[in-house]
């Protein structure tokens, strides 16, 4: 078993049944990584409690009874009750070796079916920086549920209907409607266009509101308009996508327009089961547990006063499809914090309405906001909001600057292939590399600088390492051939190892900071290793090898690793 946790699993659980009993064979050992050995094992604190003896104690009675199995070295007692263990460097060549094909990383036993809900962009309204964390951290989790072997469903939930396609495809109308369709290629321009008309016009708003009703209905003309409207959005969306590297594609998308058929099924099923009941004229569910100001029962509108639908209805449809219909048993939402509250009273209707039970979850994967440099909303000096093409354009202009600096003679085209994965992947790092819950401050200059955790570093640390196959004019030499001798070969042996393992606890807490740590991480202890063990001047032709072993599976855990964050690892920087 390539995993070292792993393997060390088993045999601190045939030391808890000698030494306890068998009821205690599936206690978790708590392994973790540690400074003052290869891992620690923490469970005899916790079982100090439970058994009512000294930590020391137990800890003992587990050392005592704890084969080695040609994996454990040595172990020890440490402090209150830790266990130290140090694993046999023959181990680690074995496991690097068997790991070396997949990286050790295996398909999940319990693959699932996982709706993810991101992005999520307005028909008719140009992405900008507040689009740019959902898009990112959504398909970064995408990637990695994918790596571990579930069945990943993108869900792209635009905002493709509801009362501003009254006055969108309203103005449309207004003159030459082959000019209408050349003006909504600016989105921004063309949304504002309308919304001014709307403001100040009432006779045009009353149009409007009456386009809306004929939307509703499916008059032909008006779904006609509002399909140009959708297409022209999609196609400009796309370009975005492909600039920024996600996989949203077409096959994606699931709009509000998708569940707008389905929505009096749902007010009509809640309500003939006394789920939803009429309050002030409107049709509400009451979750349990949400109260208002006055602790009275916080209503979920799920069909307005004027017959109306709302955000809510389209929620709960989207949940009873995506349960019955796609299948799924865990469904991200990938969503803003601000909508915490909203999200968590739509998943507790559904789970009254039996839309969301077990095994089935809903998930809401929260983010805090981008902040400027005044710790205020990030936005342009002049207060605007910052268009998402801008940024990433400005992201590859930047890096063209310092890759044509570092690389004058670079062909052009080469230059600009490196400045676009430097760009977009600083750029992304920055977001993701970030506890996705919290707030975090822009800055150009630290996301792309070449020391520290972010991805031109990352990127460098990978291109560096190829470089050393093409200098030396080595082939990569079998997986068989490491050995594990000096201290900084063990530490990034033990390093590698731990890829799987990462790898399974972002997918299992959506937390993609853990993965740049880990990639800095490993990062780091390759730069010490190069520094104390030299490759193709290595000592004999069998370090060589090894060593080169070594170098390739670093690169391409951190190619892949970059890879499931959706950032590009050139070969050459």
């Amino acid at each position: 078993m390539s995993d070292p946790v792993i393997a060390l699993l088993p045999l601190f659980r045939e030391s808890l049944s000698l030494a306890f009993g068998d009821e205690f064979a599936e206690t978790d050992p708590m392994l973790r990584t540690s400074k003052h050995a290869d891992f620690q094992a923490n469970c005899a604190l916790s079982l100090a409690k439970t058994l009512k003896r000294p930590p020391r104690e137990v800890a003992s009675a587990l050392l005592d009874r704890l084969p080695h199995a040609d994996i454990i070295e040595r172990a020890e007692i440490s402090g209150p009750g830790f266990i130290n263990v140090w694993l046999t460097r023959e181990y680690l060549a074995k496991a690097l070796s068997e790991a070396s094909a997949d990286l050790g990383l295996t398909p999940t036993e319990t693959p699932e079916t996982v709706v993810v809900d991101y992005s999520s962009p307005n028909v008719a309204k140009e992405l900008h920086v507040g689009n740019l964390r959902s898009t990112i951290i959504g398909d970064a989790l995408c990637r990695v549920l994918e790596a571990v072997g579930h069945k990943v469903l993108r869900q792209n939930h635009l905002g493709d209907w509801g009362t501003p396609f009254g006055m969108l495809i309203e103005n449309l109308l207004e003159g030459d409607v082959e000019a209408g369709e050349q003006s909504i290629k600016n989105l921004n321009a063309f949304y504002q266009a309308a919304r001014k008309k709307f403001d100040s016009d009432s006779a045009f708003a009353e149009r409007a509101r009456n386009r809306v009703v004929m939307l509703q209905r499916g008059d032909v003309e008006t779904l006609e308009l509002w399909k140009k409207l959708v297409l022209a959005s999609t196609r400009y969306f796309n370009t975005i996508y492909d600039l920024l590297g996600v996989t949203l594609r077409d096959e994606h998308l699931a709009g509000e327009s998708l569940y707008n058929p389905w929505l009096p099924q749902v007010v009509e099923e809640l309500t003939a089961r006394n789920l939803a009941v009429e309050s002030d004229g409107a049709i509400c569910i009451f979750p349990p547990g949400f109260l208002g100001r006055e602790q009275q029962p916080l209503p979920l509108i799920i069909r307005k006063q004027d017959g109306g639908y709302g955000y809510a209805t389209t929620d709960l449809a989207a949940v009873r499809y995506r349960t019955q219909s796609l299948h799924a048993t865990r469904i991200l939402y990938v969503v803003g914090a601000s909508q915490e509250q909203h999200l968590s009273m739509v998943f507790a209707a559904a789970k009254v309405a039996g839309w969301l039970v077990e095994p089935a979850r809903a998930e809401h994967v929260s983010f805090g906001a981008i902040l400027g440099s005044d710790k205020k909303m990030f936005r342009t000096r002049a207060g605007e909001t910052i268009r998402l093409l801008d940024l990433l354009n400005e992201a590859v202009s930047r890096a063209q600057s310092i890759v044509t600096e570092k690389n004058p003679n670079l062909p052009p085209e080469v230059q600009h292939s490196i400045a676009h994965a430097v760009g977009i992947g600083a750029l992304k790092y920055a977001d993701l590399s970030n506890d996705r819950g919290k707030d975090y401050v822009f800055d150009w200059d630290r996301m792309l600088s070449f020391d520290g955790n972010t991805a031109p570093y990352l990127q460098y640390a990978h291109a560096r390492i190829r470089s050393i196959f093409r200098k030396g004019e080595a082939e990569i030499p079998s997986a068989d051939s490491v050995r594990i001798v000096a201290p900084e070969e063990k530490a990034l042996a033990l390093t590698l190892l731990a890829y799987p393992t990462v790898v399974r606890d972002v997918a299992d807490s959506l937390d993609p900071h853990k993965l740049c740590g880990y990639l800095y991480e490993l990062a780091t202890a390759f730069s010490t290793f190069y520094e104390c063990c030299p490759v193709l001047k290595a000592p004999s032709q069998s370090e060589r090898d090894s060593r080169l072993v070594l170098c390739d599976f670093t690169a391409r855990v951190l190619e892949k690793g970059l890879m499931l964050l959706g950032i590009e690892s050139p070969e050459k920087m």
